[in-house]
């Protein structure tokens, strides 16, 4: 016995001790000597103890070129994962539940465009050289270094990274941004099977005649809902960035108490792990900035240096229309333009599927752009719906923008910088040490026919599909120094000084509202502690509102006196949503069962899960509320005709009913901590027992949905887990540029079992932040280790 658990210890031993060697294989190298054959020069690369690197280089192009080595080491699985999403490439690593999503990512052309796009690009471009660098040094490490324990457990064999991926996940980002996919086709059917009193909800116009041809079926109906409902869970499924909206604003010198321009930025972006942004100081002789970078894109998003810096949210212009085809009757491959039958072009893919033979997916065009509905397959319909995307439509120089928005230390500079992004639409909310403040909402707006609601899927049949071509940036809304000295960026519809209007996926005002009314308060001085407190409110004046005329039916439908309790309670509620909050998750719940008992048997089970997932919900129900006559009110699967008071009773028990299934029968114990959590999830922590070793959390999280503190959940009973909110969290006062604040939601690490894989997960949570270096004696002070890149001899 004694010899048999010897053996047995023995084995035990080795185990545990392959499974460290293992895991050390896979871990960073920061420190140590590292030759690079193409570098020019040696560089030195410095990690602080957030694992941030500090990269000085010799010329910008060997600074470029190691970013791409150590941003590889820590997020190279990131970087796979991302291009095989962007390009349709994701079922040959994880078999056949990818297919659809595949098969979607590939007839949006993105590695056409891509491919496209780089055959165009200047190659004697800075821009362009710094791209060949950094890819180098990406290449350059995985064809030297072991690879990620993703790889291993998927069987990825590496292949070197190009420009068409860095354009791919552009792509992605682009594709991201657009609700076309899920908005448009809800909307259309609200109109054209529901009516126009159903319509009033959302607050749009009305066209009496509709847009699409009668001949509409209702498997075309049944396409249109499982084609946004595939758009939705495409991006949500896949466990990578996906950017829903954002707060940035910036104060003049004359409103803070240090005299000079304060810049704040928090894009609101899906949580991930690895999480989106990857921070690094990048030092040349001509060169310094300190940076946030999205994977294999070697320009920073947002940055910031001693003498200028800027933030990035989401415009949510509508660049992106659903068109339906008119068909020959005669000749299905042709549809009706321009006055003449003209033939779709066709052409054939193949998709690789672990485990199984190859799909054939036949991608079809017609002169209004990709059919996207060919994807569904059997379920497609009978009328093609083609997809016209400015991404696919214009230049887009976004590289060279960003490139020169790296550089951009004048007002002038950063303007010009802003004219080269064209989709997807950005605000560039920009502050430099000069005293100067701006913001360009940067995309290129097309121009669509007089008449024309973008808003539902047009007819190709007519004109209304036509663009006439873009405006000119000049009519994009911006501003630079404005009187009242300070500028705010927080989704909601812009105004053009052009008074062209700009079409879009706008939020509710209430989040930017909240910031415009305590960025106003006369007397006072902006400083780096309350505007943290500002960065983490959790208060807006949406719940108030939508209270204010639900109160009163309230109060006439419950009768039981310990609900009535509640409902005193909730007049009470200013609309904020700390953790020990009661009221936050009483209204919360209520919302969703209002929207399910009035609007779930109109639209069914399809078209009423794209609707939570929207930013129409939070339009249409305060309208809803307000309005006791409102058609939406009637259960249509009932033979009786419901009021408003009869809905709003139904959803309050369903409401009380589902808060004591999930958190108890004792109202003190409905805290919003408790009902609102945050795990962040790895691409592959959706499997057990991958999610216990991968993810991130959960944790209690205050905030909420269009609060400053923006941690979101999609509207639905409770619990509610969060799935997007701040992706980092900037505060630069640039009297003091050099000591700014920051926070990563996770860790600056994407590997595994790394020590900084989560070590600001905590912190983010609890509204914390920490200080990014950016001076010399600050870097100095605060290396933890060293890793040096030399040239080959």
């Amino acid at each position: 016995m004694k010899r048999s658990l010897t053996v047995i210890a023995l084995i035990v031993a080795s185990v545990a001790g392959g499974g460290v060697w293992y895991v050390q294989s896979k871990l960073p190298t920061r420190q140590g000597q590292v030759e690079l054959p193409t570098l020019q020069e040696p560089v030195t690369v410095r990690y602080d103890e957030r694992g941030v690197p500090h990269i000085r280089a010799g010329n910008q192009l060997d600074m470029y070129r190691a970013l791409g080595y150590v941003q590889a080491q820590d997020r190279l699985f990131q970087m796979e994962i991302m291009r095989r999403l962007a390009r349709g490439e994701l079922a040959e690593v994880l078999g056949p539940k990818l297919v659809d999503t595949d098969k979607l990512f590939r007839s949006l052309r993105i590695r056409e465009r891509a491919a496209s796009y780089v055959s165009e690009l200047d190659q004697q471009s800075p821009a362009w050289q710094a791209l060949q660098a950094y890819l180098d040094g990406i290449n350059q490490y995985q064809a030297t270094h072991a690879t990620p324990v993703e790889f291993d457990l998927l069987g990825i064999t590496p292949r070197a990274f190009t420009a068409e991926d860095t354009i791919s996940v552009s792509g992605y980002m682009a594709y991201s941004f657009a609700a076309a996919f899920r908005t448009e086709p809800l909307l259309t059917y609200v109109r054209d099977q529901l009516g126009s009193d159903y319509l009033k909800v959302f607050d749009l116009d009305w066209q009496p005649k509709g847009v699409l041809p009668p001949t509409l079926a209702a498997n075309d109906w049944k396409s249109l809902g499982a084609l946004a409902q595939l758009s939705d869970s495409a991006l949500s499924q896949a466990g990578l960035p996906q950017f829903e909206g954002s707060n940035a604003w910036v104060v003049s010198g004359r409103r803070t108490q240090s005299g000079k321009p304060l810049l704040a930025g928090d894009p609101h972006i899906r949580f991930s792990v690895p999480s989106v942004w990857y921070e690094a100081q990048l030092s040349a002789p001509d060169f310094d900035l300190y940076g946030y970078h999205q994977a294999l894109v070697p320009f920073a998003f947002l940055g910031n240096n001693r003498a200028f810096g800027w933030s990035l949210t989401m415009f949510q212009n509508d660049d992106l229309d659903l068109i339906a085809e008119k068909t020959n009757p005669a000749n299905p491959n042709q549809v009706w333009y321009q006055g003449q039958w003209v033939d779709m072009t066709r052409t054939e893919q193949e998709i690789a599927v672990k485990g199984q033979a190859p799909v054939t997916l036949v991608l079809r065009q017609s002169p209004h752009g990709p059919i996207i509905n060919d994807v569904l397959g059997g379920i497609a319909g009978n009328t093609p719906i083609a997809m016209w995307w400015g991404f696919l439509e214009t230049k887009n120089p976004i590289l060279e923008g960003f490139y020169r928005l790296n550089r951009a230390d004048t007002v002038s500079k950063a303007r010009q910088a802003a004219t080269y992004i064209h989709s997807p639409g950005l605000n560039v909310v920009w502050a430099n040490a000069s005293g100067n403040i701006g913001w360009w909402a940067a995309a290129q707006l097309p121009k669509r026919a007089a008449g024309v609601n973008p808003a539902f899927i047009l007819d190709g049949s007519t004109a209304q599909a036509d663009k006439p071509g873009f405006y000119p940036f000049s009519a994009n809304p911006q501003e630079v120094n404005p009187p009242r000295g300070y500028i705010v960026s927080a989704n909601f519809q812009p105004v053009s000084p052009a008074g062209i209007e700009i079409a879009g996926y706008y939020n509710l005002a209430d989040r930017g509202q909240q910031l415009d009314r305590q960025l106003s308060a006369p007397g006072v001085k902006w400083n780096l502690k309350n505007s943290q407190a500002l960065q983490l409110g959790t208060t807006t004046g949406y719940g108030p509102r939508v209270l204010t005329a639900l109160l009163p039916v309230l109060r006439k439908v419950v009768s039981d006196p310990a609900e009535l309790k509640l409902v005193e309670q909730l007049a009470q509620w200013q609309g904020d949503y700390p953790l020990e909050s009661t009221s936050a998750t009483l209204f919360n719940q209520l919302l969703f069962s209002l929207a399910d008992a009035a609007m779930q048997d109109e639209l069914g089970d399809a078209f009423f899960d794209i609707l939570l997932t929207t930013r129409l919900v939070d339009e249409a129900l305060p309208r809803l509320i307000a309005n006791p006559t409102s058609p939406w009110w009637d259960n249509r699967h009932t033979l009786a005709k419901e009021s408003r008071a009869d809905t709003v009773l139904v959803a309050w028990q369903n409401s009380i009913t589902q808060l004591k299934a999930t958190l108890g029968d004792d109202p003190a114990h409905w805290q919003w901590g408790r009902a609102h959590t945050l795990t962040q999830e790895h691409p592959l922590g959706k499997q057990k027992p991958l999610d216990w070793l991968l993810n991130v959390g959960p944790f209690d999280a205050p905030g909420s949905h269009e609060v400053p503190n923006n941690l979101s959940a999609k509207l639905g009973p409770a619990p509610w887990p969060v799935s997007y909110g701040p992706s980092t969290r900037r505060l630069i006062d640039f009297a003091d540029p050099t000591h700014t604040l920051t926070i990563n939601p996770v860790g600056q690490s994407g590997v595994p079992f790394d020590k900084h894989y989560k070590d600001q997960a905590q912190s983010y949570i609890e509204g914390q932040y920490d200080k990014p270096y950016l001076e010399e004696a600050d870097v100095q002070l605060n290396t933890r280790s060293t890793l040096r890149l030399m040239p080959q001899p």
